[in-house]
């Protein structure tokens, strides 16, 4: 479960970044995760719910922005998303040579702090 330690890297990021800046605890993190990116959102937020326990975000909970899959077609010319995880065909043309776009991130967006 590679969860786990993503969970760790965003916890040891939000701490470095709450100590850095003098604030005491974390309140909530806001996390974008694209649907193709392998990261399955519960099991993160389990692995979060965990993690946490002995941190300045033990009280803190994970929102999680899901960003579909993303995808720019040069046969038909269209800029598309759609919501599954995989995508093996332009959804207009049903070329193949389509550039993926987004539905990779991990970004932390933001956090609420004090």
């Amino acid at each position: 479960m590679h969860e786990a330690s993503i969970a760790l890297s965003v916890l040891d990021t939000v701490t470095e970044e709450c100590r850095k800046h003098g604030y005491a605890a974390v309140e909530s993190v806001r996390l974008r995760i694209g649907k193709a990116s392998g990261i399955l959102p519960e099991a993160l937020t389990f692995a979060f719910d965990i993690a946490k326990a002995e941190t300045i975000a033990r009280e803190a909970r994970l929102v999680i922005d899901l960003v579909p899959v993303g995808g720019q077609c040069p046969d038909c010319r269209t800029n598309f998303e759609v919501e599954e995880r995989f995508l093996l065909e332009c959804p207009g043309c049903h070329g193949t040579a389509f550039t993926v776009t987004q539905g990779y991130e991990l970004d932390i967006v933001d956090m609420e702090v004090n």
